[in-house]
């Protein structure tokens, strides 16, 4: 099974200018996973990109990856 914790830690410090302060936090219940990923102030735009474009295609990848867990993911950017 994949790490969905650490991959969405892995592709959001590949987009920002400050990876040390990316975090990811995760609660997961009965039916769902729901993924809460922090940023710096100053990294916000670059994760969320033009028109929420970055932003769509970093949950289409998580979304992607928990195929096999058969729960539904959600993705938070704060």
């Amino acid at each position: 099974m994949v790490d969905l914790k650490e991959t969405l830690r892995n592709i959001a410090a590949a987009i920002v200018d400050n990876p040390d302060e990316v975090t990811v936090i995760c609660n997961e219940t009965e039916n769902a996973i729901n993924l809460t990923l922090s940023v710096a102030p100053d990294d916000m735009g670059m994760v969320i990109g033009k028109h929420g474009r970055i932003a769509k295609a970093i949950r289409t990848v998580i979304k992607a990856a928990s195929v096999n867990c058969g729960k539904r993911v959600n993705v938070d950017i704060r």
